[in-house]
């Protein structure tokens, strides 16, 4: 008789959150198994474009979680950096107007309260920082806390660190419990996997894996794509987006959002977004959105008005209603933990979360409150008439 595989914990999902996952729970002892039904970085991660980001998060929970990560991410860079492209090249939030720049001054005042640095720039300081910014500009916000990674290779390099046995190809069908309930494994594809923890790291299809175990966690997709210029000399410094980014970010729309954010790479393609709209998985190309981001660009940047577009590529940004990952154990499915929902920020987030599962699965007090990143909360009356709403376009 073949022997199944059992360990201590199984995460399922190898993007960047899954990965961090199984790194820290590594790190905490545990035997970890790492399974995903394609290759590692395959779904949101590998078409994510590697932010670290502070500067677009209002002070809560997420900050603090964002905070937390941006120190992990940190103390990762240290022992690997290079391999990864990690670049602490900091944020530039501009406003086109002093009515923006008043609001981005109020967000960064409440920013800088809540542990992150934030220094204002006037608009006769902004070409310092970028001298091929556009003119006209009110002013901005330097963030230096921002920061970037190649997401793909990131999250291969944690998952090597990690020492975690890597299971590729292989589709969880069901989340298999015992006769009280508990989790002691999952089913794939390719047979039994034994373990008394489950992580669901699934990303867009973490309400897949939810139900898989039998409850509820209302992730939908958010569809976004990216332009990619052809390798240029360093233009871009920074990370540069418009102040009106960070209310996109919030917004609880489903139509299509765009607000420019440019930035370069250390191979020298500058990265165009960001868009958002909720088409459920639908993977059509738009030529509209990819109008819109070149155009609010080049107001940023004229001289991109001179660059070649090389490609666009799209992923799908795991959604959750009230913009706030599900971090943490699930008191409905006990041995579930939840990982997923972290929308655009899944990068940045990754080593906190994967941090803060660690710390839960092996008894430790997490280093942040996760009562706002319940898994069910969404259980409660509010929440349930809300998730029904926005997601009953996208469910057949």
């Amino acid at each position: 008789m073949t022997k199944r595989p059992s360990g201590d914990v199984v995460v399922v999902g190898a993007g960047m959150v899954g990965a961090a996952c199984a790194l820290y729970a590594a790190r905490a002892g545990l035997d970890v198994i790492l399974v995903d039904r394609g290759p590692v970085a395959g779904g949101t991660t590998g078409a994510g474009e590697g932010n670290l980001l502070v500067s677009d998060k209002e002070p809560g929970p997420e900050l603090q979680l964002a905070l937390l990560s941006a120190r992990l991410w940190d103390e990762l860079a240290q022992e690997r950096g290079a391999a990864f492209e990690y670049e602490p090249k900091g944020g530039l939030v501009v406003a086109s107007s002093p009515t923006s720049l008043d609001a981005l001054t109020d967000l960064a005042a409440g920013q800088r309260a809540a542990g992150v640095s934030a220094d204002r720039v006037r608009a006769d300081q902004l070409h310092d920082l970028e001298p091929y910014l556009a003119r006209g500009l009110a002013g901005g916000v330097l963030y230096p806390q921002d920061a970037q990674v190649m997401p793909t290779l990131a999250a291969a390099h944690l998952v090597r660190a990690s020492g975690a046995r890597l299971e590729t190809g292989r589709t969880v069908t069901r989340v298999l419990r015992d006769t009280t309930g508990a989790v002691r494994g999952v089913r794939t594809d390719r047979g039994d996997i034994l373990a008394p923890a489950v992580v669901n790291a699934a990303g867009t299809w973490g309400s897949e894996v939810a139900a898989l175990a039998g409850v509820t966690l209302p992730v939908l997709p958010r569809r976004g794509f990216v332009l990619v210029t052809e390798p240029l000399p360093r233009r871009v410094r920074h990370k540069v987006y418009a102040a009106d980014y960070v209310a996109d970010v919030a917004s609880d729309s489903a139509a299509l959002q765009t607000s420019p954010v440019v930035e370069g790479t250390a191979a020298g393609p500058v990265l165009i977004g960001a868009s958002r709209e909720r088409v459920g998985f639908d993977r059509s190309f738009s030529l509209p959105v990819v109008r819109a981001l070149a155009a609010g660009a080049t107001r940023l940047f004229p001289f991109l008005e001179h660059v070649r577009a090389m490609r666009a590529y799209l992923g799908f940004r795991p959604y959750l209603p009230d913009h706030l990952p599900a971090v943490g154990p699930d008191p409905r499915v006990p041995g579930l933990f939840h990982a997923c929902g972290h929308e655009g920020a899944g990068i940045g987030l990754a080593t906190g979360t994967g941090h803060l599962i660690a710390r839960t699965l092996t008894g430790r007090r997490p280093e942040l409150d996760l009562t706002p990143f319940r898994p069910d909360r969404f259980d409660r009356p509010d929440h349930r008439d809300r998730f029904a709403e926005e997601a009953a376009p996208w469910i057949p």
